[in-house]
């Protein structure tokens, strides 16, 4: 058996059985990140205080004392959700030495049930990325191919979930940022609905598109972390006070009668072969089990990616105004006065990607554009939101591919930033829109590249897509058995 490439239910069961301790695993754990992660590279930060509080889970199991949900399960942590104590530095030079003095609301609900933060994941710096080669700090390769992108803004996370160098992770997801990388990277990645989960304490891109979600090895665990993070939070006003299912309750239904959308327009032109024919095998499997399948219109799609690089780098430019070297973070070290201080800081402690969107996002918000650019994108939004309600009120899920290509080359789209933007054609809608999604893999390509299809439902409907993500999971792991 290996220990390291368990599921968290799997390792929790051995925990109980007292055939493992979790002092063991953090210390397997660590040793594999240092070992494997030199190539990789999905963390920027490893917390070796893990081993102390995985000895007090030792005590607790010794002395047959009951364990909470995450007791003694190591989870590793995008770099922009804050961890009191711990570094967090969004994977840029501004805020390399920042140390916050408070827990984002996601991590206390994942300390309370007992979880050890293993370490902080490498991102795209700010999150403003598709293949984490915008961190400040150097790239995270795929754990399949080491020449090839683990997608972004999570890749860190999700390239430390797909190599067992952690047992879960979360990411967030602002265009696609956690179904994307998890497509890359042979994982199970969530974006909830817009307030399901509380931003307290995420470091802000687009405050409206912004959402924390699970990232895990099976649908199962992804269950299990999505309910403990989902609720009301007072510290987050746009947080929603809607109860929360117990999503492993969902795992073995069934898709008899299910109606499921397949919108047209996302299986345009330029799709790569493999993945439009693991989605179509995938179809064909709900369809064999009585789902009904139905295509649909989104009639707005195309504008999606315009829409969305509007509004979200209007939305960063504001967010990034607080990085200024005055309170936290990195300061010029030569400057002559005030204004000197705030241009020199910013030019040197921002990336080129950052720089990028602030300036596109200054930009859209000036005056004399903002009605032409940032008023009409927000109407557009709201007609991209519509065609999904529209699509909702004839089918119950809405399935796609998560991303139009396979993982690409490191450096491949490095210098064409309209080229790397494209990669999150599939999954910006559902950020503009607010819904759920969540990706599956599915299968690899003939390059043995794993492929992911995504599965959208109505707002706060999370458990649909549990039930039908999960199903899927346990027809091909049938089917494997019986090859």
């Amino acid at each position: 058996m290996e220990l390291l490439s368990l599921k968290i239910w799997e390792l929790k069961e051995l925990y109980e059985k007292k055939e493992v301790k979790p002092s063991e695993v953090i210390s397997l754990l660590i040793e594999e990140i240092y070992r494997k992660d030199k190539e990789i590279h999905s963390y920027l930060y490893v917390n070796e205080k893990a081993i102390d509080d995985a000895k007090k889970v030792d005590e607790k199991i010794a002395k047959g004392e009951k364990l909470k949900q995450l007791e003694g399960i190591p989870i590793s942590i995008k770099d922009n959700i804050c961890t009191k104590d711990i570094p967090t530095t969004c994977a840029s030079k501004i805020l390399q030495n920042f140390i916050p003095p408070y827990d984002a609301t996601v991590i206390e609900r994942l300390k309370e049930e007992g979880a050890i933060i293993i370490g902080k994941t490498n991102m795209d710096e700010f999150a403003f990325g598709s293949s984490t080669e915008n961190s400040a700090f150097g790239p995270t390769k795929n754990p399949f191919d080491y020449s090839r992108v683990p997608g972004g803004s999570s890749g860190g996370s999700s390239a430390a979930v797909g190599a067992n160098l952690c047992f879960a992770s979360l990411g967030s997801d602002t265009g696609g940022s956690i179904r994307q990388p998890s497509a890359f990277c042979g994982v199970v990645g969530t974006k909830p609905t817009y307030g399901r989960v509380s931003r307290y304490g995420l470091v802000a891109f687009a405050s409206s598109l912004d959402q924390i979600g699970p990232i895990t090895k099976d649908v199962r665990d992804n269950a299990i972390l999505l309910k403990i993070i989902s609720g009301k939070d007072k510290m987050d006003s746009t947080s929603v006070d809607i109860e929360v299912p117990d999503y492993s309750k969902f795992l073995e239904g069934e898709v008899k009668n299910m109606k499921i959308g397949i919108p047209k327009e996302y299986f345009v032109e330029g799709i790569e072969k493999e993945i439009k024919e693991k989605v179509f095998e995938i179809l064909k499997i709900l369809e064999n089990s009585g789902a009904k399948i139905e295509e649909i219109s989104l009639p707005h799609t195309s504008y999606g990616i315009a829409t969305y690089y509007i509004i979200a780098t209007a939305e960063a430019s504001s967010n990034l105004a607080r990085f200024d070297g005055v309170k936290y973070g990195y300061r010029s070290k030569n400057y002559k006065n005030l204004m000197e201080m705030y241009m020199k800081t910013r030019g040197e402690g921002f990336g080129e990607e950052v720089k990028r969107r602030i300036i596109l996002g200054t930009y859209v918000l000036s005056s004399g554009y903002y009605e032409a650019y940032y008023l009409k994108a927000q109407k557009v939004r709201t007609l991209i939101k519509k065609d999904f309600q529209e699509a909702f009120k004839k089918v119950d899920v809405i399935i796609t591919p998560t991303t139009p290509e396979l993982p690409f080359k490191i450096g491949e789209k490095k210098d064409d930033p309209l080229k790397m933007y494209l990669s999150d054609i599939f999954t910006v809608n559902i950020n503009l829109s607010g819904l759920p999604g969540i990706n599956l893999p599915v299968g690899f390509s003939s390059f043995n590249l794993p492929i992911g299809v995504q599965i959208i439902s109505p707002y706060f409907k999370e458990e649909i897509i549990i039930k039908v993500a999960s199903f899927i999971e346990n027809e091909l792991k049938r089917r494997k058995k019986y090859e």
